[in-house]
């Protein structure tokens, strides 16, 4: 079977949360898996030296006008929370540690917080509303609460991060497919495409 996809995003990303309702169907229409990473943009922003797009001069109402329209083109129910953008070290966290007991879980667990937040407005900065996500899929919420101030936990996404860096992620989402980077969501037709080919 053919290497799978991997997917990195940021839980604070509205361009990620888009692919993310794409990537799985369109992966699994050509024989393949996705792994999805999560990582922190401000983390990838250390090095490159870029900012939040909503806070970059000029650059940034046009963002926020373009991701309300990317996301009615993708057909992608979206509504910018009043908090935007956030930190998503406690999302990212409880993504790392489901992962380690349940793959499936763990993306479950990413659909459901970009949703929350993408769609219901919750602020999932919070480890509150991190807890509730993950308790509406079974996760027992004491056990997710320690494991979100655990050392093992933010060591996990710490390496997550170091690594995306490693393999020059800048961005999300950032989608490799067979060593071959695309960075957006608008390169969606260009991943199609690649799989479809093999290549081009």
């Amino acid at each position: 079977m053919a290497d799978a996809i991997d997917f990195y995003f940021d839980f604070s990303s509205p361009y990620g949360y888009c692919m993310s309702e794409k990537i799985d169907a369109l992966a699994a229409a050509h024989g393949r898996t996705v792994s999805w990473r999560p990582i922190l943009l401000g983390v990838v922003y250390k090095t490159t030296g870029a900012a939040p797009l909503p806070q970059v001069p000029l650059k940034g109402g046009y963002a926020l006008r373009d991701i309300e329209r990317s996301a009615r083109f993708l057909d992608v129910p979206l509504r910018l929370p009043e908090k935007f953008p956030i930190p998503t070290q406690q999302a990212a966290r409880a993504f790392y540690w489901l992962q380690l007991r349940d793959s499936a879980l763990a993306r479950d667990f990413a659909r459901a917080a970009y949703r929350a937040y993408f769609v219901a407005g919750q602020d999932i900065s919070q480890a509150e509303a991190v807890l509730d996500v993950a308790t509406t899929l079974g996760v027992a919420r004491d056990e997710l609460a320690a494991a979100l101030a655990s050392d093992e936990v933010k060591a996990l996404l710490k390496t997550a991060c170091d690594e995306a860096v490693a393999r020059e992620v800048f961005g999300s989402p950032f989608v490799v497919i067979d060593g071959e980077p695309f960075w957006g969501v608008d390169r969606l037709p260009q991943i199609e495409r690649w799989l479809q080919r093999g290549g081009f």
